[in-house]
């Protein structure tokens, strides 16, 4: 494992950004093991065995859920993003694009005087896009 977690020289890193990388690589564990489980759980035959292992996915789903609320805690805008998608109703792929949408307004918002992240601009110049494109269709 080491360092193979980072893209960038590690010691070029800030201490905040190493702890972010870490539970990112702690997030992907948890979910390849909760794929695992359930993978073993399908053609496990013995009872017994079958109940340990569905204790063991249950550790695995509250390990993945604490790490990804340490992370949702740790960006804003991540978090902003999940509460519009997490435990909605609906169409997840709309509500994911809605609270895309919302983040990046209030981004914009609270950026104003402050070293923009680009997603209000981002999200402007794609819709810029669309609309040229489907003039130019439309033309």
């Amino acid at each position: 494992m080491g360092t193979d977690q980072y893209h960038e020289p590690p010691e070029e890193l800030s201490p905040q950004t190493r702890t972010f990388a870490r539970m990112c690589a702690n997030l992907k564990e948890e979910a390849e093991a909760i794929g695992w489980y359930e993978q073993r759980i399908s053609i496990e035959p013995d009872a017994a065995s079958r109940a340990i292992m569905i204790n063991s996915l249950t550790e695995e789903f509250k390990h993945f859920s604490m790490e990804l609320e340490y992370l949702l805690r740790a960006t804003p805008v991540w978090r902003e993003i999940a509460q519009g998608i997490l435990f909605r109703d609906g169409d997840i792929v709309a509500n994911g694009e809605a609270a895309e949408d919302a983040a990046a307004s209030t981004a914009s918002s609270r950026s104003a005087g402050q070293p923009s992240l680009g997603i209000g601009s981002l999200k402007s110049a794609a819709k810029g896009s669309k609309k040229s494109a489907s003039k130019g269709a439309s033309s």
